[in-house]
């Protein structure tokens, strides 16, 4: 899988990333709900083990198509990913 830098996500991404590490405050009523992995492009794990945070995007009247979506423990999550394109592909974030 292709990774991306936190220095390489767009500036909305970079803050998304800051209020995971930091539990919220969270701008969206869906950010941290379980996120299901059904196109099943990130690794196995069970159910409830993906959370989906939104990225805003510019411009959009909605929640956009940006996501970063990370595993493990909320505050302490074992890795994240980003999508910049509602889940068709996934980039692992990397310090």
């Amino acid at each position: 899988m292709a990774s991306i830098t936190v220095a390489e996500l767009p500036p909305q991404g970079r803050s998304t990333y800051v209020l995971i590490q930091n539990g919220g405050p969270f701008p969206h009523d869906k950010d941290g709900t379980v996120f299901g992995n059904r196109e099943r492009i990130l690794p196995a794990n069970p159910r409830g083990y993906y959370r989906e945070y939104t990225v805003r995007t510019p411009g959009a009247r909605d929640r956009g198509a940006r996501r970063i979506v990370c595993g493990g423990k909320p505050r302490e999550p074992d890795a994240c990913y980003y999508t910049s394109d509602h889940y068709t592909s996934f980039r692992r974030i990397v310090e």
